[in-house]
């Protein structure tokens, strides 16, 4: 007689397993990688090795002082470490990006629980962590193909639009040849990544679309260049790579956009009337503390189900 086996769901066999998306997560941010070495040198490479590391290292320690069983091989902690990288200047001191590593996976995902419980993206607090506490460091771009370290930094594409410096081509934009975080400033190899991610079915595109629809549109209604403010700083890493979190963005189809209107918006209103130049990190991370309100507000009502009554007795 077969015995009737009762289990936690997932019950389909071919589900994505959480490695399995991290690999892919991984692969798609190759692209990126590889152009930050090509216009930042082997430091690029060092610095994300550094990152990597230093995650997977928190990550093990972290676990095994909680007494739970270690997910170092998940591959989280490396997705994690390249973001980080991603997010930093090339000229970044080593033992920062290291600081930002702890705060990353041991503050901000393992004191919540681990994968999957964290309320906040841990690459974009670290991001803000790092820039509020060492603005200087975080602050010093170099030009691309310039690898001289010690060199004096260069403007990034938007603080050389609100200083009204002479502002760098499109397809400079486009091929990442300009200032900025090492996995920032190519938009071909960030477009691709997320297309393949797409393509994989790892992500869905309502988020990313959504995001940088909303700031497009309001960037040309406001009468400055739609396309430059596009093209220009963290938006494609942010909106293909960030803003499509697992852990810290909606589930429905409904909330991603409205997640992705909420980081448009927000990013607009920083570029244009703050006094910071960019804005991609911070409306995430503000739109990722408004996930489970938007969550709440879009969830899909079970056909045929009523609300049930208080009870008046």
């Amino acid at each position: 007689m077969n015995k009737l086996i009762v289990s936690p769901s997932p019950h389909d066999e071919n589900y994505l397993k959480t490695t399995t998306i991290m690999l892919n997560v991984i692969i798609a941010l190759l692209p990126a990688l590889g152009v930050g070495v090509f216009m930042f040198g082997w430091r690029a490479l060092t610095l994300t090795a550094v990152c990597i590391a230093s995650c997977m290292i928190f990550e093990y320690g972290s676990r095994r002082l909680m007494k739970k069983n270690n997910t170092i091989t998940d591959l989280s902690a490396v997705v994690t470490g390249i973001i980080l990288a991603m997010n930093l200047p090339v000229t970044l001191p080593y033992w920062m990006a290291v600081i930002g590593c702890f705060v990353a996976i041991v503050i901000v995902k393992q004191l919540f629980g681990g994968i999957g419980q964290n309320f906040a993206n841990p690459a974009i607090t670290a991001r803000i962590v790092l820039m509020v506490s060492f603005p200087g460091a975080m602050t010093n771009w170099i030009k691309a193909q310039d690898y001289d370290y010690d060199a004096v930094s260069s403007a990034t594409p938007l603080a050389l639009e609100s200083k009204g410096g002479e502002l760098p081509s499109y397809l400079d934009l486009f091929l990442g040849n300009t200032g900025g975080c090492l996995g920032e400033t190519c938009a071909l190899a960030l477009l691709i990544g997320g297309l393949y991610l797409a393509a994989r079915k790892i992500i869905s595109l309502a988020a990313p679309v959504s995001f940088i629809g909303a700031l497009a549109l309001l960037t040309a209604i406001s009468g400055d260049d739609p396309l430059y403010h596009i093209l220009a700083g963290g938006v494609f890493l942010g909106a293909f790579f960030m803003a499509t979190d697992y852990a810290t963005t909606p589930i429905t189809t409904k909330g991603k956009v409205v997640f992705g209107l909420g980081c448009g918006i927000i990013t607009f209103v920083i570029r244009h009337f703050g006094s910071y130049p960019e804005g991609v990190s911070f409306s995430i991370l503000l739109m990722n503390v408004l996930t489970p309100y938007i969550e709440q507000l879009t969830r899909t009502k079970v056909f045929g189900a009523k609300e049930a009554e208080k009870n008046e007795g």
